[in-house]
């Protein structure tokens, strides 16, 4: 269900998010259907093997495609990965927490648009894409900015007088992450920004 409001969304029709306190904002997720200011700043630290963790339409998964750098694009909605391969990129229709092909062997990950929130719990999904990563591999995570705080919610879709199921949603601040990271087995954690956006590099150990 929570895919099919997605797609409405992309498609174009208008999509809400309800917070179980009662907030309500609209999904936008034609935002991610075009280059983001910042995006070249995170596709410039892409050198090797790189997993798009809820790539959603896949402007990154295709960009990095279109640099020669080999990109594989993973989201649970069949749109996303339809628009995904349209523009280029390589993608399945996966969860993050199902099996994946190149297990281990990944040298980044991209946890952007605010995806280090999927399943609510971003400590078990830092843990699981350390097993996919390399050793030395790196996530690259947006963040909120310092001092906005890091927030665990329930949230569902809401579309044409329907609601989806809640679900669980995270958020992580500047101000956390590196904490977070080290729990999580990535060690070496550096903060930059970009557009106004905040990023975290989060390093494994080297072999």
């Amino acid at each position: 269900m929570i895919g099919a409001f997605y797609e409405h969304n992309l498609r174009g029709r208008y999509v809400e998010v309800e917070y179980a306190d009662g907030r309500v904002r609209p999904l936008a997720a034609e935002r991610w259907l075009r280059p983001i200011d910042g995006d070249e700043d995170v596709l410039d630290r892409c050198g090797g093997p790189t997993l798009d963790v809820g790539s959603g339409a896949g402007r990154l998964t295709a960009a990095l495609a279109r640099r020669g750098v080999f990109a594989l694009g993973i989201d649970i909605t069949p749109l996303a990965v339809e628009l995904t391969r349209r523009a280029g990129g390589l993608a399945l229709l996966r969860c993050v927490f199902e099996p994946l092909p190149g297990t281990g062997l990944w040298a980044e990950a991209l946890l952007t648009d605010g995806n280090i929130g999927i399943g609510g719990d971003p400590v078990a999904l830092l843990l699981r894409v350390r097993q996919l990563v390399r050793p030395g591999g790196a996530v690259f995570a947006e963040v909120r900015p310092p001092g906005s705080g890091s927030t665990a919610d329930r949230v569902r879709l809401r579309h044409g007088g329907r609601t989806g199921d809640w679900f669980p949603w995270a958020t992580v601040c500047a101000d956390d992450i590196g904490l977070l990271a080290v729990r999580c087995g990535f060690p070496t954690v550096e903060l930059w920004t970009a557009a106004g956006r905040w990023f975290a590099t989060c390093t494994g150990p080297a072999p």
